[in-house]
């Protein structure tokens, strides 16, 4: 866990959404990539609605709503104090309000359990480390590696959101039976969005979402394509107009109705 605060010749100030939001993030250790911006595009916010972001991080999801969903009430929970500083800096550099909470998901602070959202979202470590090997900066593992179950980020995403609400992940491929069983247990109108980096291609990523007291059957979606063409371009960077609409833009990334 990082606990010290970063110095200033640690960080890096990055552009994301075509240079709507810069952040600031470590050189080395955690750093964010697209993943939570497709998170933060995929959730269906609207002005004046509240959202819990889990595991904060720096704030790049949190920011990213609301940078495209101007009036979202954000709060975020992380656990690591360093990130918990970077995430204040993030939102008061871009103008942004970020209310962030220091505190674990399995004993969540009594002030962030007596509230309840509109929508809450996520981006848990991606690596159950009984079958991978652990970074070795600190900060980088508690965000990559595994330390509570998949099962207990939904039960606290589940109890924060109210009835009627949304709750949206972003996980690897190989850990969808995992969280949905988890969300199976909790939510309803269960939702999966596969990511698929080319056509033709498996999906190594997918967004799933659950609605508080949702009553539709399971709905499997056809795969949001990230990349054009069969191999990545000079600059890796070849996004179907789409995504690039998303990362670029701040365009949303709507589940199919």
């Amino acid at each position: 866990m990082r606990t010290e605060p970063f110095a200033e010749e640690d960080l890096s100030h990055d552009a994301f959404l075509g240079g709507r939001l810069r952040i600031a993030q470590p050189k080395t250790g955690y750093r964010a990539g697209i993943d939570p911006v497709l998170l933060a595009a995929s959730v269906p916010a609207r002005a004046g609605q509240s959202l819990l972001d889990l595991g904060c991080g720096s704030g790049i999801a949190a920011l990213c709503v609301a940078a495209r969903v101007p009036g979202v009430v954000l709060a975020g929970l992380e656990i690591q104090p360093a990130y918990v500083a970077l995430a204040l800096r993030n939102s008061a550099a871009n103008s942004l309000s970020l209310e962030v909470t220091e505190g674990d998901i399995a004993d969540m602070p009594a002030a962030l359990r007596a509230k309840q959202f509109d929508h809450v979202i996520a981006n848990p470590p991606y690596f159950d480390r009984s079958h991978s090997t652990a970074a070795e900066d600190a900060g980088r593992e508690r965000a990559m590696g595994e330390a509570l179950p998949l099962a207990d980020w939904v039960r606290a995403a589940a109890r924060r959101t109210r009835a009627g609400g949304t709750v949206t992940f972003i996980q690897r491929a190989e850990r969808l039976p995992d969280l949905l069983a988890a969300m199976a247990a909790h939510l309803g109108s269960i939702e999966i969005l596969p990511l698929i980096p080319r056509r033709g291609r498996a999906a190594r990523l997918f967004l799933l979402r659950g609605r508080k007291n949702g009553r539709a059957a399971l709905r499997l979606h056809d795969g949001w394509l990230l990349h054009a063409g069969e191999n990545h371009g000079q600059d890796g960077e070849d996004y179907t107009s789409a995504t690039s609409d998303v990362l670029r833009k701040a365009a949303a990334l709507p589940f199919p109705a």
